[in-house]
C-alpha cells in the first residue's frame, strides 16, 4: 500500500532532474502519473520506467506555460483516469546573468516558463476542483536563489520569490475548496545546478530505496518524498508553508517577519526625522545596513560535503 494508491497526478518538467525522481516516487507510492516534458524521447522513457515498475503513466510533450496544454494536461488526468488529486509544478529553466548584462529575452524567457509556468496548471487545476468539490493537492517549486537571492540570477530568483508567494495566496484561496498548496525549495544536482552541487557524469540512476550504494546528499532523488508526502492525505492539514530540502534533510521556511519598527508619535515623519532615527531599527533587529550575501546562511552547502 501506498500513500497515493488510487491517486491521479501531473508533474511538469518531468523528464530529467528533480521531476523525474517525483514522478517515480509518486508512482512508487500509488499514483497514475501524466508526466510532462517537452523532450519526448526523455519523456516517454519517465513513462517506460514507471510501467516497468508496475506502475500507469501516459506522457505529455506539451510547454506548461502555454494555456492550451496546461489546460490539455489537466484534461488528460480527466479523460485517462476521471479524476485529478495532486499537481506537482516543477518545469523550469535557467538563463543567469547579472541585470546589467541581461537580455530582455533572458529575463522573459524565465519568468515565462516559471511563473507561467506555475500558474497556468494551478489555475486549470483548482478551476476543476472547484467546479467539482473535489479536494487537491499542489506543490510548486520555489528556490533559495528566491527565498535568499543569489547573485547572476535576477530573473530566476525573482520567478521563485514569486513561486513562493504564488503558492501561499494559492493556499489562501483555495482552502475553502479543500485544495491544500505548498512549495518546496529544493537543492540537488541537475542539469541546471551541475556547477553548484557537483558532476553529474557519474551520478548512479536512482537514490531510491533499496539502492546499492552509500547515500548522495546531492542527488534529486532524494527531493521526491517530501513531495509524494505533500500531494497525500497523510498531510491534509499542512497548506501555505514553504519547505527546504536536500539530501537527508527538510527544513520549514518562515517568510518575511517585521523585526523592528519605529513611530513618530502620531505625527507624518520627514525625511529628516527617519535619517535620524533609522539607526534605531538595525540596533534592535540586529540586520546589517550593507548588502549581505544570504546565500551564505544556507545550511547546506557543497563546502561541508562530498558531492559523491
Amino acid at each position: 500500500m501506498g500513500l497515493l494508491d488510487g491517486k491521479v497526478a501531473i508533474v511538469t518538467g518531468a523528464g530529467r532532474g528533480i521531476g523525474r525522481g517525483e514522478a517515480l516516487e509518486l508512482a512508487r507510492e500509488g499514483a497514475r502519473v501524466v508526466v510532462n516534458e517537452l523532450d519526448g524521447d526523455v519523456g516517454a522513457a519517465v513513462v517506460e520506467e514507471i510501467r516497468a515498475g508496475g506502475g500507469e503513466a501516459v506522457l505529455d510533450t506539451g510547454d506548461c506555460s502555454e494555456d492550451e496544454t496546461a489546460l490539455g494536461l489537466v484534461r488528460t488526468a480527466l479523460t485517462t483516469w476521471g479524476r485529478l488529486d495532486a499537481l506537482v509544478n516543477n518545469a523550469g529553466i535557467l538563463r543567469d546573468r547579472t541585470v546589467a548584462k541581461m537580455s530582455p529575452d533572458e529575463w522573459d524567457s524565465v519568468i515565462k516558463v516559471h511563473l507561467r509556468g506555475h500558474f497556468l496548471p494551478t489555475h486549470h487545476a483548482c478551476a476543476h476542483w472547484k467546479d467539482t468539490g473535489q479536494p487537491g493537492r499542489i506543490v510548486c517549486t520555489a528556490s533559495s536563489s528566491g527565498l535568499l537571492g543569489n547573485f547572476g540570477q535576477a530573473n530566476y530568483g525573482a520567478a521563485k520569490a514569486g513561486i513562493a508567494a504564488f503558492s501561499t495566496i494559492v493556499a489562501m484561496e483555495m482552502a475553502r475548496y479543500g485544495v491544500r498548496c505548498n512549495a518546496i525549495a529544493p537543492a540537488a544536482r541537475t542539469r541546471m545546478t551541475e556547477g553548484a552541487y557537483g558532476s553529474i557524469k557519474d551520478m548512479s540512476a536512482t537514490a531510491g530505496e533499496g539502492a546499492e550504494q552509500s547515500f548522495d546528499f546531492w542527488h534529486p532523488d532524494n527531493v521526491a518524498p517530501l513531495v509524494a508526502y505533500l500531494c497525500s492525505d497523510a498531510a491534509g492539514d499542512i497548506s501555505g508553508k514553504v519547505f527546504g530540502v536536500q539530501g537527508d534533510a527538510v527544513e520549514l521556511y518562515q517568510p518575511f517577519t517585521s523585526a523592528a519598527f519605529i513611530q513618530n508619535d502620531s505625527h507624518r515623519w520627514t525625511a529628516e526625522g527617519i535619517s535620524e532615527r533609522m539607526g534605531e531599527l538595525f540596533d534592535t533587529s540586529g540586520i546589517s545596513r550593507e548588502v549581505e550575501n544570504m546565500m551564505a546562511r544556507l545550511r547546506f552547502t557543497m563546502t561541508e560535503r562530498d558531492s559523491l
